[in-house]
C-alpha cells in the first residue's frame, strides 16, 4: 500500500499579520498534484488542520476544496484532531464523510474502531488517535487517576491495539511530542517543560506511524515512526528546513519504506544577513525578494528609517532584528520580535524587552497553565 504522510496545515494561519491562505491554497494544489503522481492510495493528515479552533471562513472553504479534489481523483483521505483544533468542529459530519472516503476523528473515544483499507496484499489497519490532553482522556477512558501525557498515550494505544488482529499490517495515526524530537518556535507547547512528551515505545507494534505536531521532518526513536513536518514553514527558526511530506510504501509482510518529496512555496520563509549598506547593493540577496523575510540588521549604530529603507527591497518584510545592539539602544519602531513564536515564547520576549529579566521557572509554570486553560476553553467553546 502506498500514501502520503503528512500533518500540521495550520490553515488560516497568520505569518507576520499575513494570512497565509493563498500560499496553503498553492501548496495544497502541488500535494494533490503529488498524491495523483505516485499513485498513493490514500492522504493522511496527522492533525493540526487549522491553525485555531474558530478558523476563518477561508481556511474552512480551502480545506473543503482540497478535499472535494482529492476525493475526485479516487484518494481516500484520513485525518484527525490535533492540539489546535477544535475536536468536536472537526469531527462534525464523520459518518457522512465516510461513504466517499474520508475518514477522520476529532474527539477521543475510549472504543473507536480501526479504518480498514485494502490493496492488492490485502487489509491495513488505521489506527486514528486524535491529540487530548490528560483531562478528556481520563474521563473518555473513565480513568480513576489524572494519568500524564506518557500514560494517556499508553492507555489510548492499547484500546486501538486490542481492536487490531495479531500480524496484519497496521498504521498509527498520531498527534504528539516524542521524547527526543526536535520542535520549533511555532509549535504551541502541550504542557509544562517535559511533561508533555510521550515514548516511542507505544508505536512499535504498528507497521508505521505516522505523527504530526513537530514541524521538521524528522524519525522518532525508529525509521518506522516519523513525523512528516509542516507543509510551510511557520517560524523564521525552520527557515532551513525543508518542507515537504512523506510517501510511504508497505509491503506484504508490512515492512515500511519512505520516501520525503520537498515541496516548492509560493512564498519562501528566509533570513538575512547584513549591514544596511550592503543590503541596498544591487545583487547583494540573489533570492526572490518576495519571500517572507526576517533581516538580522548587522549595523553596530542605529540605521535611520530601517523599516522603510528594507520594505523598498522586501515587499513582505516581516521583522527586524538587531543582535549588535542592546534592548535599550533600540527604539520603540526597531524593536520588533519575530513572528510565529509560541504564546509562551511572545510573552517571554515582552518580559525580557520590558524588565531586562527573564521569567522565573515559578513565573513560566504560572504563565503555561494560564495558557493551557485559555486554549481548553477555546477548544471546547
Amino acid at each position: 500500500m502506498r500514501f502520503i504522510h503528512t500533518a500540521d496545515w495550520h490553515l488560516g494561519k497568520l505569518f507576520g499579520q499575513r494570512h497565509m491562505t493563498e500560499d496553503q491554497a498553492y501548496v495544497l494544489d502541488e500535494l494533490i498534484r503529488l498524491v495523483k503522481d505516485t499513485r498513493a492510495e490514500a492522504l493522511i493528515i496527522a492533525g493540526d488542520v487549522y491553525d485555531r479552533a474558530v478558523p476563518p471562513p477561508e481556511a474552512v472553504g480551502l480545506f473543503s476544496e482540497t478535499l472535494s479534489k482529492l476525493v475526485e481523483q479516487g484518494s481516500k483521505v484520513l485525518f484527525i484532531a490535533g492540539n489546535h483544533d477544535s475536536a468536536v468542529r472537526l469531527g462534525f459530519g464523520a459518518d457522512l464523510f465516510r461513504s466517499s472516503g474520508v475518514y477522520l476523528t476529532g474527539v477521543v473515544h475510549a472504543a473507536d474502531p480501526p479504518i480498514i483499507l485494502s490493496d492488492s496484499f490485502g487489509e491495513v489497519y488505521f489506527s486514528l488517535l486524535p491529540y487530548a490532553d490528560p483531562p478528556h482522556m481520563r474521563e473518555a477512558f473513565t480513568l480513576t487517576e489524572m494519568p500524564s501525557f506518557d500514560a494517556a498515550m499508553g492507555v489510548q494505544v492499547q484500546a486501538a491495539r486490542a481492536q487490531i488482529p495479531s500480524g496484519v499490517r497496521s498504521v498509527a495515526v498520531a498527534h504528539a511530542f516524542v521524547i527526543g524530537g526536535q520542535s520549533s518556535e511555532s509549535e504551541r507547547p502541550l504542557s509544562v517543560g517535559g511533561s508533555d512528551q510521550v515514548s516511542a515505545h507505544h508505536f512499535s507494534s504498528y507497521s508505521y506511524t505516522a505523527l504530526g505536531h513537530l514541524h521538521a521532518p524528522q524519525r522518532a526513536g525508529a525509521e518506522q515512526i516519523r513525523y512528516s513536518g509542516s507543509l510551510l514553514k511557520y517560524s523564521f527558526d525552520e527557515a532551513a528546513q525543508k518542507k515537504g511530506a512523506v510517501l510511504v510504501e508497505l509491503d506484504a509482510q508490512g515492512m515500511s519504506s519512505h520516501t520525503f518529496y520537498p515541496l516548492t512555496p509560493r512564498h519562501d520563509v528566509r533570513i538575512v544577513r547584513g549591514r544596511m549598506d550592503e543590503l541596498l547593493m544591487d545583487g547583494f540577496d540573489p533570492a526572490p525578494h518576495d519571500d517572507y523575510v526576517c533581516v538580522e540588521l548587522l549595523d553596530t549604530e542605529a540605521v535611520l528609517a530601517a523599516h522603510e529603507k528594507l520594505r523598498q527591497i522586501y515587499p513582505n518584510l516581516v521583522s527586524i532584528t538587531r543582535p549588535h545592539m542592546y534592548i535599550g539602544q533600540l527604539s520603540a519602531e526597531t524593536r520588533t520580535y519575530e513572528q510565529g513564536k509560541s504564546d509562551l515564547h511572545l510573552f517571554s520576549d515582552f518580559y525580557t524587552a520590558m524588565t531586562s529579566e527573564s521569567l522565573t521557572d515559578e513565573q513560566e509554570r504560572e504563565l503555561i497553565c494560564i495558557i493551557d486553560a485559555l486554549e481548553r476553553e477555546e477548544r471546547n467553546a
